[in-house]
């Protein structure tokens, strides 16, 4: 299994877990970040804002599935047809063991 992190502009939020969920992909945890990538923030003026609002999409899926959640996140959290600085990044890390808190169970 492994785990999928997005951080996205938070206007594409809701567009990206419908077509997660639509894609038969309904399990996702939702976070309001704050941070800034290689741009260091955002200059407005004599002021910077380094500290811009995202949003963090967690998931777990299965191997094969990857391929697919992450273009789902390829495809709808961009900006435009080309993008822009600020649209996020996708991580994708190997989970090792899962369990369900309610039963004790391992789910894998």
């Amino acid at each position: 299994m492994l785990m999928i992190k997005a951080i996205i502009r938070p206007e594409k939020t809701g567009q990206l877990l419908k077509e997660l969920n639509d894609a038969g992909f309904p399990a996702a945890t939702k976070l309001e970040v704050v941070g800034r990538g290689k741009q260091r923030g955002v200059m407005i003026g004599e002021v910077i804002y380094d500290e811009i609002p995202k949003e963090m999409l967690i998931m777990v899926v299965e191997d094969g599935d990857k391929d697919d959640v992450v273009g789902i996140l390829l495809k709808y959290a961009k900006t435009g047809e080309t993008g822009h600085y600020g649209d996020g990044k996708i991580f994708v890390t190997p989970v090792e063991e899962v369990y369900t808190i309610s039963t004790g169970t391992r789910d894998f």
